[in-house]
């Protein structure tokens, strides 16, 4: 690890990993959701033999997988930056970050594309039983892919299941089911399916209610709007669950992107919960980094505290605390673990110092004391502090953080509303005489890919400086190549993910065009 940092390197580095994750992320989340209403569809078809459901589940499997296609295609691409932009990164996680991405590929990803191709083809050519067989197992397969990937991304922000190996220099997963069961990973999991399946249900809802203004297809769109607006609505209960289940998780390892997201700078006890705010410049500092204060803000009292330990009168830290430390609420400063880093970071330099001089005294001196539970615990734990040169720098982007966050969990509401309506709309029997609430339904769906990317971005800008929850900041993750590389290969991926991202809306607005009559015709 080098302590020579290029700033231009690493900004466009990131900027083109966040290029190619927010293109991607427009396409999974519907694959996710998808996938299983197109299986309930048809699951109604086999049920009752009706050609009406039939037509339905043909209809919105043929966006299913054009979108599909489009998904895979940026996947590929992300997964091998990992590689070029950040080998640095790739070494330091050893295996732990590519078993699940491998478990993926051998897997998950195996089982949906093998039943995909009888999804597709096989009506007519396999008994309408295994052909519901195969649509279901393409929807597990599509959301394990998404368990495994989202258990490595998890262990970026809590690292557990691991030991330190100084021999290479490389983190080794010593338990499997811990990393598979990392608290972060169970919330992120069921959070980020449930926040697919919510995507999926308003497309769904949203393309039916385009179909009932235009006074088309109206048995299509109201059965379409029922399956989606009950998928949708439990879905969107669950999300509020996990999101809940997740801030607590968050609060507990990864404590100043909590305290960003919520714009806490002082610690609290009652500590209240910013339903939402406006955030301004104080004129105040902590170090070199400004502290904002609220323009306005409408708070629920006690609730944050509430939230964090279940108790109002719990104190909750502000980043003022993570970064100038408490004593009486055993809050180390973040110059304190930078001090410990350091510690951990010589005594890897003394390793290497003293396997090159083949000092075999030293080197079993120096595996115990990275064997030894004291030593991970109090000193390698910060061994990424030892990076960081300025405490404040430990402090993400607050007001990215706080807006993304709170915008995020009022559209998380908005939802709930939207199905709740549509359903009670749908059951009086009067869903398509409210043009003004089709209307709201339709354009609902781009609010439903803005929260999906305001989930990502508060995920990533939270938990910066780290790519790995203080163990290793982003800025000596970085492959050691050229600038110029990584600003070609930025706007080659632009180009080429706009152009995707064209193809795909243009092909589906013809075939929603033409409706699920289209599909009958082309049998």
């Amino acid at each position: 690890m080098t302590d020579i940092i290029d700033v231009s390197l690493i900004d466009w580095s990131r900027a083109q990993f966040a290029l190619t994750a927010i293109y991607h992320w427009l396409f999974v989340p519907l694959t996710l959701g998808l996938s299983f209403i197109v299986a309930m569809m048809e699951t109604m078809y086999v049920r009752t033999g009706s050609e009406e459901w039939k037509k339905i589940t043909r209809f919105w499997m043929t966006l299913f997988g054009i979108n599909f296609a489009i998904g895979v295609a940026t996947g590929i691409i992300l997964e091998f930056e990992f590689g070029t932009n950040w080998s640095a990164y790739s070494w330091f996680v050893g295996d732990i970050f590519g078993a699940p991405l491998a478990v993926e590929g051998i897997v998950a990803f195996f089982m949906e594309s093998t039943f995909i191709a009888v999804m597709f083809f096989g009506w007519n050519k396999v008994s309408r039983k295994f052909h519901l067989a195969s649509t279901w197992l393409v929807a597990v397969g599509a959301n394990l892919s998404a368990l495994w990937i989202l258990v490595a991304n998890s262990w970026m922000e809590n690292p557990v299941g691991m030991v330190f190996n100084p021999e290479t220099a490389r983190n080794e997963m010593d338990s499997f089911w811990s990393v598979l069961f990392n608290p972060v990973a169970v919330d992120k999991f069921l959070h980020t399916i449930s926040s697919g399946f919510v995507l999926a249900s308003v497309f769904v809802a949203g393309i039916s209610a385009w179909f009932l203004l235009k006074k088309r297809e109206e048995p299509f769109a109201k059965k379409s709007i029922l399956i989606a607006g009950t998928f949708g609505l439990l879905s969107s209960l669950l999300l509020a669950f996990t999101g809940d289940s997740s801030a607590r998780t968050i609060a507990k390892v990864q404590p100043v992107k909590f305290a960003a997201f919520e714009a806490l700078y002082e610690g609290k006890t009652n500590a209240p919960l910013v339903a939402f705010g406006v955030l301004k410049k104080s004129g105040e500092k902590i170090g070199k980094k400004d502290v904002n204060e609220f323009l306005f803000a409408i708070k629920l009292p006690d609730l944050l505290s509430v939230m964090t330990s279940g108790d109002k009168d719990a104190y909750v830290p502000g980043l003022i605390d993570h970064v100038n430390g408490n004593t009486e609420k055993g809050i180390l400063s973040t110059a304190e673990k930078i001090s410990r880093g350091k510690i951990a970071r010589q005594a890897l330099t003394d390793y290497s110092k003293a396997k090159n001089d083949n000092n075999t005294e030293k080197l079993a001196e120096l595996r115990e004391k990275f064997s030894n539970t004291d030593f991970r615990d109090n000193y390698f734990r910060y061994f990424g502090f030892a990076f960081i040169e300025n405490p404040e720098d430990v402090i993400p982007d607050v007001h990215g953080a706080f807006y993304a966050f709170h915008l995020m969990v009022i559209l998380g509401f908005w939802f709930i509303l939207i199905f709740t309506l549509s359903i009670f709309f749908l059951y009086n029997g009067k869903l398509h005489q409210y043009r003004w609430f089709l209307w709201i339904m339709l354009l609902t769906i781009p609010l439903a890919y803005l929260a999906s990317e305001l989930g990502w971005i508060l995920t990533e800008v939270g938990r910066q400086p780290w790519i790995i929850q203080n163990l290793m900041p982003v800025s000596i993750a970085v492959s050691q190549i050229s600038t110029s590389s990584v600003q070609i290969t930025f706007w080659l991926f632009a180009l080429l993910f706009t152009g995707l991202l064209i193809a795909e809306v243009s092909i589906m607005l013809r075939q929603i065009k033409n409706g699920p009559n289209h599909q009958e015709e082309k049998r």
